[in-house]
């Protein structure tokens, strides 16, 4: 499938390809455009939307996107609920101190923005970040059960 979201990847645009590719779709294929090009480009290429405003995989509720996602495809898995709290908490600014991890999340998601400034490599480079943040929930979530 194709999903479909704006240019210039941050926490939740990183972060909701990385659950798609790695729990939902393992072909996914993602399009990054401009922001008032993702409808007309999701039509045209029969993308899926996520974290661009008025969709259902968007900020929802009080939902970051990645936690739509979540949601919609009933993710349930005890870390990713963990890594769910730590991307909402980064990704939405008024949170950001709801988890002690989500400071040093977003630092990390403009670093890479920084140095890697093309979204297909960013993620590429970037999913390794999300691999090792869900193992170590993985960890964490482990001990309290």
């Amino acid at each position: 499938m194709k999903w479909i979201t704006r240019a210039h990847v941050h926490v939740d645009r990183v972060a909701c390809p990385w659950l798609i590719s790695r729990f939902i779709d393992s072909q996914a294929e993602f399009l990054f455009v401009a922001r008032t090009e993702v409808a007309r480009t999701a039509k045209e290429e029969g993308a899926i939307p996520f974290d661009i405003a008025g969709v259902e995989l968007g900020h929802v509720d009080g939902r970051c996107s990645f936690e739509s996602i979540m949601l919609k495809y009933e993710l349930k898995d005890a870390a990713l609920v963990r890594m769910a709290k730590i991307i909402h908490a980064a990704d939405v600014d008024e949170d950001i101190d709801s988890d002690p991890i989500a400071r040093g999340l977003e630092a990390i998601a403009t670093g890479f923005g920084l140095r890697y400034p093309e979204d297909e490599t960013n993620l590429a480079i970037q999913f390794e970040v999300y691999d090792a943040l869900y193992a170590w929930c993985k960890l964490e979530t482990k001990k309290h059960t």
